[in-house]
């Protein structure tokens, strides 16, 4: 599962546990987030977020040294 990165405030949306207070289930795809979901730090719309890249989620993983 994929995490999205606010580009405002760099509030982390992660597919795996969804967002509880907004009522979106663990399992959500950010593509599957209704469209008008808000980044719950900023409250931007889903056009603000990025995608994490494989290689920053290997580099805060605990295999990095």
């Amino acid at each position: 599962m994929a995490r999205w990165v606010c580009s405002v405030c760099d509030y982390e949306y992660n597919e795996e546990a969804g967002d509880a207070a907004a009522g979106i289930p663990p399992g959500t795809r950010f593509e599957d987030l209704p469209d008008d979901w808000r980044c719950p730090g900023c409250r931007v719309g889903k056009e603000a977020f990025v995608r994490a890249s494989e290689e920053e989620v290997e580099m805060n993983g605990e295999d990095y040294l």
